[in-house]
């Protein structure tokens, strides 16, 4: 009857301990939010007339022109746009009704660049400036909480299924009378 005595406990202390390996997953546990570092890098230059936001995303900058008045987007726009002060303007093309396009030569270096635009649309004309803020998303990637916690999930899986077995083998030998 050593089985029996040492049975019980055994299951309670292991299901007791599965708890440790549990837990919940993403959006719904108490650690701290992860910082998104892949963002694509953007600006925004306002003036009484004009908002312009731009999104860029590789060598890829969309631009997107409105009247800062009611948020409408300004059409057949005349834009002139220049990245870093370097004094030449980059080619931008108009793709729709306030969308603009451009091509980067090169992706962005890090730290802040400075974005000059010249916006005229009609009889109005503004100037615009803003700054990228652009930082190179962190290459390192922390090691996964998961890999400790499956593996002694598993173990205590494991030990579960072997008491079981036990438990199971015990049940039988009490109905033969001993013999296996």
């Amino acid at each position: 009857m050593y089985h029996r005595r040492f049975l019980s406990p055994a299951l309670a202390a292991l299901l007791g301990l599965s708890a440790l390996a549990v837990q919940a997953h993403e959006g719904h546990d108490d650690a701290p939010a992860a910082v998104q570092t892949s963002a694509a890098p953007r600006f925004a230059a306002v003036s009484e007339q004009f908002e312009l936001v731009g999104v860029i995303e590789g060598h890829r900058l969309s631009l997107y022109l409105d009247h800062a008045a009611d948020n409408s987007p300004v059409p057949d726009a005349t834009l002139e746009l220049e990245l870093g002060g370097k004094g030449k303007p980059l080619a931008v093309t108009r793709v729709g009704e306030g969308l603009y396009q451009a091509e980067l030569s090169q992706p962005l270096a890090d730290g802040e660049t400075p974005v000059t635009a010249t916006v005229v649309a009609g009889a109005d004309s503004d100037l615009l400036a803003a700054d990228i803020d652009w930082h190179a998303p962190a290459t390192a990637v922390p090691p996964s909480a998961w890999a400790g916690k499956s593996r002694l999930a598993l173990a205590g899986g494991a030990v579960l299924l072997a008491l079981a077995a036990l438990w199971a083998w015990s049940r039988r030998t009490q109905r033969t009378g001993g013999a296996a």
